[in-house]
């Protein structure tokens, strides 16, 4: 299924002499809905569709070019949505087909566009598909999903009787035992989310059918959950090897199921069967892969416009440079571990690919409490010297609902709290084995657990934060008082109107959106600094300017003086953007050289190029 202009690149290549023919999405800033939690329109406590829909001009005046929903299809909720049980249809609890209609129209008419979530490496062990694959070896669909029998000499269903070692992301064994049929399935994520088999063709022509039915709806594009993990390692016999034991008694499979044999194979073929039909027709379409524990290779070569895979991809580097052992044993972030990351993606994917950019989403703590600093004192700043630090890469920016308003972690201080299931079957596994105290798995939740980005969105400093008239399905953060978005958009000086301020520079400044990137001061523990440039059109007679930007940004809360070496030749520049307002009220630092706590800014100059 090619059409016509598939040869034509599609990617996120340097903009060469046309910054105009760029992928529009290279200029565009996604914003992620996680709908149980946005806005609630009917009292239940849990956000809805017919919610998001009475909040879109939020998202038009922020800036947003494209919304990222979570999974709003039908699901038995055991990991709030993650758990499919009918692609083509809306769970009640957030309304109805007609609804996402709604959704679609009322963003497309504000100019923006609608990207699905699409989890396609499980389903729900209630999906149909599952429900005749597990009726009986005998199943027309029973290869449709990893069903292998105990471990050779051992009984079926007794403890280490599982075909590999191998642990879930949610805790326990990855593998979960049938009885009626006396195999077992695997499920790298929850016991209720069994893992799809893509060897199986059947699968994969099931799941490019759905996929052309939401873009026929007049959906944009997907951002495709945990991608990178739906090819995995198969011996010639058909079994699956173990992984390295760290504790207890299983193992990390990780190396086994991470980008797999095949898994650039099935992307490949995605587009062909899938998106090529309608690139070709001109429709705009954004593909998102996420991809744990990626490498910046197979990053390179997911992206890579000549490999036509997906357009972006998110990585989880900058996300473990504040892990220990685990994600569940905090240690403070090194800045010099920050920049290597970062700076280690924007070189592998200078010359072909292309990154998403982000802080924060529903699977990570918010970043303004993580590598910020939530205090009262020092809230707002962190928040915009982040935001400025990481919307000035290269990359796509993705804004996760109530980060513009610079929400914090909920610190809770009970269980019984928590309702998440990744953070509830860690604290209950480390705890029974005497890894960790209740206490010390409370910290770590309180620092890392994934509520912490679910509580509801703050819309006003009523009882519930103005998101439900009813109880919230997860406590409302208590700092919602002062920390809303009603009064965010009445200060010209919130962390709000400075996203604006962003968005708007990579709307209108290609450079920012499409520049050269060059880290400096890569050894700096306080300072982040980097410059981006970019060779533009001046005038009509062909003559050209190069666009450079200075970024600086204390990342800590003492002053800093930054070396004047990074400083020289910048003397002349104007102040792009700045996260402290000057003495008159303008967006500049009174010292160039000198950044107070949390502060951030964007120095430009326009030298012109000799003529070629």
């Amino acid at each position: 299924m090619h059409g016509p202009d598939d040869d034509a690149p599609r990617g996120g290549w340097p903009a060469g002499d046309d910054p105009a023919a760029a992928p529009w999405w290279t200029r565009a800033v996604v914003y992620q809905i996680y709908p149980r939690s946005f806005r609630d329109s009917d009292g239940d406590g849990v956000g809805d569709l017919p919610g998001i829909l009475r909040r879109l001009d939020h998202l038009a005046d922020l800036g947003v070019d494209v919304v990222w929903l979570s999974p709003v299809y039908t699901s038995p909720q055991a990991d709030n949505g993650y758990d499919i049980s009918d692609y083509q249809d809306v769970d009640p609890l957030f309304g109805t087909l007609a609804d996402v209609d709604a959704l679609i129209a009322g963003l497309h008419e504000r100019g923006m566009k609608l990207v699905m979530d699409l989890v396609v490496n499980h389903t729900s062990d209630e999906h149909p598909w599952f429900v005749n694959s597990r009726a009986g070896r005998a199943s027309d669909r029973r290869d449709w999903y990893w069903w292998r029998p105990a471990r050779p000499g051992m009984e079926p269903g007794t403890p280490g009787a599982e075909p590999t070692n191998w642990r879930s992301f949610f805790g326990g064994s990855a593998w979960a035992f049938d009885e009626a049929s006396g195999e077992y399935y695997l499920h790298l994520f929850d016991t209720k989310q069994p893992d799809l088999n893509w060897e199986n063709p059947d699968v994969r022509r099931a799941v490019h059918a759905m996929m052309r039915w939401w873009l026929d709806r007049g959906v944009d594009g997907f951002r495709m959950d945990v991608i990178n993990l739906i090819s995995k390692t198969i011996a010639p016999d058909g079994s699956l090897p173990d992984g390295e034991v760290h504790y207890g008694v299983l193992g990390d499979g990780s190396p086994y199921y991470t980008d797999g044999p095949r898994v650039h194979e099935y992307l490949a073929e995605m587009h062909r069967e899938v998106f090529a039909p309608y690139l070709a027709q001109g429709r705009e379409i954004l593909t998102v892969g996420e991809t744990p524990g990626v490498t910046v290779e197979h990053g390179r070569r997911y992206t890579d416009p000549a490999r036509r895979e997906v357009d972006m991809v998110f990585q989880f580097e900058h996300m473990g440079v504040d892990h220990g052992a685990s994600k569940w044993d905090p240690v403070p972030m090194r800045l010099t571990d920050l920049k290597a990351t970062f700076g280690r993606w924007q070189a592998g994917l200078a010359e072909a690919g292309w990154n998403s950019l982000y802080w924060d989403n529903h699977d990570q703590p918010r970043v303004v409490s993580r590598f910020g600093d939530d205090s009262p004192e020092h809230r707002v700043a962190s928040a915009k010297a982040l935001a400025l630090l990481l919307h000035l890469h290269r990359g796509t920016p993705y804004v996760y609902q109530g980060e513009e308003l610079g929400m914090t972690n909920a610190h809770f201080t009970r269980i019984e709290q928590y309702q998440d299931v990744e953070s509830l079957g860690h604290y209950a596994e480390m705890v029974e084995h005497g890894v960790a105290t209740p206490e010390q798995m409370l910290a770590a939740l309180a620092a890392m657990g994934r509520d912490n980005a679910r509580t509801p969105v703050q819309w006003d400093a009523s009882e519930h934060a103005g998101f439900t008239s009813g109880t919230p399905w997860l406590e409302v953060n208590p700092n919602h008082g002062e920390v809303n978005a009603e009064a965010a958009w009445a200060d010209e000086d919130s962390v709000l109107h400075f996203y604006r301020r962003l968005h708007a520079l990579r709307h209108d400044v290609p450079v920012v959106a499409l520049g050269d990137f060059r880290m400096l001061l890569p050894d700096h523990e306080q300072v982040y600094a980097f410059t981006r440039a970019l060779d533009v059109p001046s005038g009509g007679g062909g003559e050209r300017e190069r666009d450079e930007l200075l970024v600086l940004v204390n990342v800590g809360g003492t002053p800093q003086d930054v070396p004047a070496a990074v400083l020289d030749g910048w003397g002349g520049a104007s102040v792009l953007l700045a996260t402290h307002p000057g003495p008159d009220g303008a967006d500049r630092p009174g010292v160039v050289g000198h950044l107070a706590p949390w502060e951030g800014l964007v120095l430009r100059r326009r030298p012109t190029l000799p003529p070629r």
